[in-house]
């Protein structure tokens, strides 16, 4: 018995030991952790509490019985959406003007850091990337308000300019067939100068010497772009390809609501326009036939980030994680 006691009060001084450390830090540094508190809490409480509210998907919530209180129905509302008539016309404009947009938004933004970095004029450089940077600091209203006035069938710059040449005037807004187009095109014009930050900075991390080397070689612009400068952003490259992919059944929703008309609906209308008509939108709104939606484009976006992660740590050896 006093063996047994012994072997017990060693082992408990042993974990007073083992945790007395932690507990002497955490009060040492009371504030750091303090500080890390509030963040944490933030993230808990606006983050994470809030997904307890995409239950009602699985739910026929009404804001009477409340998200605890309303009935439980299932994959119901899932299977709504996919009896809906137009359900696939949302899918395929969804997913045509996500990969429109990724095949222009992925080399614009490296073209022009590229461009820049082989710029000898430094004053000229700092010119033109502040001049490419202002259009991302404009709000989506102004930009398509800006964009209708320009392409306008009676009044537009752009019509006044056909009409002159002697040429018919093009209702650009009121033609399904440039909807994408203007979309995507304007989105490239917006996002561009932002989106070479990244890869200009990357392109910062080149060594000289190696330029210096193939030059010696006699390497030109073009070779030593493909051979050096593509292969050292590589990993930026992949990664920002991977985090484009994880929206690609997601469309901006404010800018695709504000180019919408009648004559073009049928080409623009979307996963995220069609979720807030349903939820919002209409004069009876369905919160749990629009979370039900959400949450199942949120389950994709998950799905193609993880999946589009895996295959790039298989093909090319570099990845998000």
């Amino acid at each position: 018995m006093k063996t047994k006691q012994v072997t017990v009060a060693s082992s408990s001084a042993t974990t007073k030991k083992k945790t007395n450390p932690i507990i002497a830090e955490m009060k040492r540094n009371w504030q750091l952790y303090v500080m890390i508190s509030i963040p944490v809490i933030y993230i808990l409480v606006f983050k994470y509490y809030p997904m307890l509210g995409a239950q009602i998907a699985f739910k026929n919530y009404t804001p009477k019985n409340g998200i605890w209180g309303s009935d439980w129905v299932g994959l119901k509302h899932f299977i709504r959406f996919f009896n809906q008539p137009r359900c696939w016309e949302y899918i395929v404009n969804t997913v045509s003007i996500s990969c429109y947009s990724l095949v222009l938004n992925l080399p614009f933004p490296i073209i022009l850091a590229l461009c820049l970095d082989y710029c000898r004029s430094k004053a000229f450089g700092k010119t033109v990337q502040m001049v490419v940077y202002l259009p991302h600091f404009l709000s989506t209203v102004i930009v398509i308000s800006t964009m209708n006035m320009i392409l306008d069938n009676r009044v537009g710059v752009v019509n006044n300019i056909i009409q002159a040449l002697s040429g018919t005037k093009i209702d650009f807004l009121g033609n399904p067939s440039y909807f994408r187009s203007l979309y995507v095109w304007s989105g490239v014009w917006q996002g561009t100068g932002w989106g070479s930050i990244l890869y200009i900075a990357a392109l910062s991390g080149v060594d000289p010497q190696i330029h210096e080397a193939a030059i010696i070689d006699g390497a030109n612009k073009f070779r030593r772009i493909w051979h050096i400068d593509l292969t050292s952003i590589r990993p930026t490259i992949v990664i920002m390809t991977i985090m484009k992919l994880g929206t690609i059944v997601t469309v901006g929703f404010d800018k695709t609501f504000l180019m919408q008309n009648d004559v073009n609906l049928r080409v623009s209308e979307v996963l995220s326009t069609y979720e807030y008509k349903s939820g919002l939108g209409g004069t009876r709104p369905d919160y749990s036939y629009a979370t039900a939606i959400g949450l199942m484009l949120s389950v994709v976006n998950f799905s193609l980030i993880v999946a589009s992660n895996k295959i790039s740590n298989k093909l090319s050896g570099s990845g998000l994680w």
